[in-house]
């Protein structure tokens, strides 16, 4: 790691090591340099080594160096001056989008000069194996070698600028401003994959921002300027992904603006609030969700009302017409009749959440909840005045669908509407949110809903009619679409039919005594009777006295409007003065309650401390029977009400039931009805099973002669369509030789023609050859100067291992010279010690074999004994015993052992006493002139009577 004192001479040697080639040893020398410790203050050159660093890094597409200098780099900038760091991003940015450009343009180029007509002329052999073998054509090859590694390094680019700009209130604008780039990046190349992952990418820092309150530099999202750049970053990612048609991610979007104005609690600008609604129909109209577009139109339309003063009558009559047409395309009837429970409550959590995604105001209490439907949408629409502003086309579509009563012809008056209308439609001039608006998207769904109407005023007016007849009055749907509309509708009893294919016949069927139509029959009638009697008799008008009021009219209804705004403002005032009034009696006599109650809470305390445990267990007893008591009635009159309706008396009238004996009865009646439905079930099975072979077997021969009659049918039209092809064949065949005849003059032409491009085509290949190969030369002379370059590199750091291996060698063996010395030294004096102790044992030898000899000589033999073991000596051991015996003899008074006793009796004859009294001397004297063989004999002594345990045991 090089270090230098100054940064000018750092980026003077990286500057030096460019000139040279050696790019990545400049960009290790500034790298080092910027995450030193004694480059953290800011200074000018410090800037100029950063736009160095970046463009190194660009050019050798190094993401994870560029990363970690900017992020030193803002570590520096951040507190002192952040506009250099902002400078050096987007000059990073800039260079990337640069090579990023200039590599698509390059492979285009590239592509442009292989389109040609003749391949086989301008391909080598080499170029025809490698497109056989790869597969691949020259466009893809060229994207993947050029285009693609460079558009990867922009995409890191744009992540890790939104990495290190993240969650920092100096950088907001830049850091939207890049998220923007990011954005457009992804829909110029169609980059779905990174546009998921940038959305997610900034959907967690924002996450971040929320979770970690206490960072430093962190922005303020009450802040307007900031939360503006918020919900642009937001609203463009919106636009970005309907244009991908990314549609999840889109609602995910429409989540995250939703998200942020919660957080927040401010609403945004209504321009933005355009956008979002404009979207939002898009997306739940791509989803299927009719009723939930029709809503987010709704909103579209009063936003664009309010707010949108350039809006012209032309603008605002399609914009209507679209929420209307919206409105009446939803679904007459709910999805979730027969649904589950748990399907319940997630179509109600759906709800409440699209709700609030609308803008729409949910009560949370159940009672008060207005929920999402189409009846309430129309209502609010008519209410609103919505409906006024639409075109006559769409007005009368909406009360021939809602109000009129046409079983007969409804659809024959629909078609010419939906025709009118699918005319409509175009683009908006002062609505810029909302470029284009067509109507002919709802015409589908709408003929849906006439249909459905027209089947559902039938089955009130009809019970038979015949599928021809049917067909016949709905033309926009063959009959196999209608029998589907028909299944899902009865599905989910909107209307009660059976279709029976053998008879040809619809069959219309009531859905009980319960039905509106049949509960309303007679006010119904009564109501069209008067209307018919109204229309008949019409009452006389009589006249008004409007006409002799109407010259002030106008200047009066100015003044009473005057008057009354006059009169609400002082109401209001007077109601604000009276309620702050009122908070400030209720403010102070809360306080005096407050003081009032801590006076009596101490006691009240002390009191309700010594009762609470009688009261508790009081309590728990109450409930208890109570408890009992209300499930022994509750069980009581539901076995009443079951035995009633059943037309039974009951079992234990007038008897004291308890709570036991009525479960034990509601047990046995639910297992008994459990068996009579089962054997219900088992009997209707059974029926069912007997109508569908029944109606199997009448439609068997009808579907063999249908297919018959198809196969006659289609052999006519194959023999007809075969002899056309032969007729058009002929004459196809006719016309070429007439146009070969003509044509053949042109011949020599042509030669000529094709003989001038082929040779200019050749001179062309003849400098382009020339032009590639003078290249070739010169990438070849490059590559040969870096050979040599890393040549004379590896051979200088060769000789410079040789050098440091010679010496590691030299110092190995002075250390294994010095240790042969040591080893050598030690030997010797080992072997001057051993010489030592063989004189000084020899020496004892000699010594012992004198003082045998002297023993001998003075004491005389001894008698034979039993030879010791060969490594003790016996001799001088035997002499030591015998001594004290001869000595007892000759002195009596003195003390001889047991075992020597008996010896000295047997031997004979004693000892006379000079010799004792020599030898003891000698060997006295002997004792103390040699003081290690006195050790020698003392220890060989000890170890003479230790080996003697047999002679203890004679004694």
């Amino acid at each position: 790691m090089s270090t230098f004192v100054k940064p000018e001479n750092a980026l003077k040697r990286a500057e030096e090591l460019i000139n040279v080639g050696q790019k990545q040893d400049a960009l290790q020398a500034l790298h080092d340099l910027i995450t030193s410790k004694r480059s953290r203050a800011w200074q000018k050159t410090l800037e100029r080594i950063m736009f160095k660093y970046i463009e190194l890094c660009v050019d050798m597409r190094r993401g994870r160096f560029a990363k970690d200098g900017l992020i030193q780099y803002r570590i520096v900038c951040q507190q002192v001056n952040v506009t250099s760091l902002e400078e050096v991003i987007k000059h990073f940015m800039h260079l990337s989008t640069e090579k990023a450009e200039q590599a698509r343009s390059q492979a285009q180029a590239l592509e442009e000069a292989l389109d040609v007509d003749d391949l086989e002329a301008d391909k080598r052999p080499e170029d025809l194996m490698l497109s056989y073998v790869s597969g691949e054509k020259g466009k893809d090859r060229s994207d993947r070698e050029l285009v693609t590694p460079w558009f990867k390094f922009l995409w890191e680019t744009y992540r890790t600028v939104l990495e290190i700009l993240r969650n920092n209130s100096k950088l907001e604008a830049l850091y939207a401003m890049t998220a923007h780039r990011a954005f457009q990046f992804c829909k110029q190349y169609k980059r779905t994959t990174e546009f998921r992952r940038l959305c997610e990418i900034i959907r967690n820092h924002l996450a971040n921002l929320n979770k970690y309150r206490d960072q430093r530099d962190r922005p303020d999202l009450s802040a307007p300027e900031s939360l503006q750049l918020y919900l642009d970053t937001r609203f463009e990612q919106l636009k970005i992904a309907t244009e991908l048609e990314l549609w999840q991610e889109a609602f995910r979007s429409v989540e995250d603006i939703h998200g942020l104005m919660c957080m927040v609690k401010k609403t945004p600008k209504a321009s933005l609030m355009v956008v979002y609604y404009a979207k939002l129909t898009e997306i739940f109209w791509i989803s299927s969700s009719h009723l939930y577009h029709a809503y987010a139109w709704l909103k579209l339309f009063n936003l664009q009302k309010s707010f949108n003063k350039n809006l012209s009558q032309k603008d605002l009559q399609l914009i209507a017409s679209s929420v209307v047409l919206a409105a009446l395309s939803v679904a007459p009837y709910e999805r979730t009749r027969h649904a589950s429970h748990m399907e319940l409550e997630n179509e109600k959590e759906r709800n409440l959440r699209m709700a609030d995604l609308i803008g729409f105001n949910v009560d949370p209490k159940l009672e008060n909840r207005e929920m999402l439907s189409r009846s309430s949408l129309l209502s609010e629409l008519v209410a609103k005045g919505v409906l006024n502003f639409a075109t006559p086309e769409v007005k009368d579509l909406y009360h021939l669908l809602e109000h009129e009563f046409f079983p007969l012809d409804l659809a024959m008056k629909v078609q010419p509407l939906l025709v009118k209308i699918s005319k409509l439609g175009g683009k908006l001039a002062s609505a810029s949110s909302v470029p284009e608006v067509q109507l002919a998207q709802y015409v589908p769904a709408l003929e849906r809903i006439a249909t459905l109407r027209l089947l559902k005023q039938m089955s009130q007016v009809y019970q038979t009619m015949k599928i021809e007849k049917l067909s016949h009055m709905i033309p926009f749907f063959d009959f196999l679409v209608v029998e589907k509309i028909s299944v899902d509708a009865v599905k989910h009893s909107f209307i009660s039919l059976k279709v029976d294919h053998a008879k040809g016949v619809i069959l219309f069927g009531s859905q009980g005594l319960e039905s509106d139509a049949l509960q309303n029959h007679l006010a119904l009638l009564a109501e069209n009777l008067n209307k018919a009697m109204a229309m008949i008799h019409a009452p006389v008008k009589k006249g008004s006295k409007l006409g002799e009021m109407l010259p002030g009219l106008a200047e009066t209804i100015d003044k009473e409007h005057k008057r009354l705004l006059a009169r609400k403002s002082i109401i209001e005032k007077r109601k604000e003065e009276h309620e702050r009034q009122l908070l400030e009696m209720e403010r102070e006599e809360e306080s005096r309650r407050l003081k009032l109650q801590k006076i009596t809470e101490e006691a009240e305390q002390k009191r309700l401390a010594s009762e609470f445990e009688q009261r508790k267990n009081q309590r728990i007893l109450k409930e208890i029977e109570e408890r009992e008591l209300e499930e022994a009635q509750a069980l009581l009159q539901e076995a009443e009400k079951r035995s009633k309706k059943k037309g039974k008396k009951p079992i234990l009238e007038g008897e004291k039931v308890t709570k036991e004996t009525l479960m034990e009865l509601a047990r046995s009646e639910q297992l008994r009805e459990r068996q009579e439905m089962e054997k219900k079930l088992q009997k209707l099975a059974k029926t069912m099973d007997y109508l569908e072979r029944a109606k199997r077997e009448e439609a068997a021969p009808l579907i063999e002669a249908a297919f018959q009659q198809r196969l006659i049918e289609e052999k006519d039209l194959h023999e007809h369509e075969q002899q056309q092809e032969i007729e058009l064949s002929r004459q196809r065949h006719d016309g070429d030789l007439r146009e070969k005849n003509r044509l053949a003059r042109m011949v020599d032409n042509q030669v000529i023609f094709q003989e001038r491009v082929m040779s200019r085509r050749q001179a062309e290949f003849d400098r382009l050859r020339a032009q590639s190969e003078e290249q070739v030369r010169l990438e070849l002379q490059a590559r040969k100067q870096q050979r040599e370059a890393k040549r004379k590199k590896l051979f200088f750091l060769r000789e410079e291992e040789k050098q440091r291996q010679r010496l590691l060698e030299e110092e190995e063996a002075r250390r294994r010279e010095e240790a042969e010395r040591h080893r050598r030294e030690e030997a010797e004096r080992k072997a001057k010690l051993d010489e030592i102790v063989e004189k000084q044992r020899q020496r004892e030898r000699e010594l012992e074999e004198k003082e045998k000899q002297w023993k001998e000589t003075i004491l005389g033999p001894s008698r034979p004994m039993e030879p010791p073991p060969a490594s003790i000596p016996v001799e001088p051991v035997a002499a030591a015993a015998t001594a004290p015996a001869a000595a007892a003899a000759a002195n009596p008074g003195r003390y001889v052992p047991k075992f020597l006793r008996g010896r000295t009796e047997g031997s004979g004859a004693a000892p006379p006493p000079e010799p004792e009294r020599w030898g003891s001397r000698g060997r006295q004297d002997d004792r103390y002139s040699q003081p290690s063989d006195r050790w020698r004999n003392d220890d060989r002594r000890s170890t003479w009577s230790s080996s003697r345990p047999s002679r203890g045991g004679e004694r």
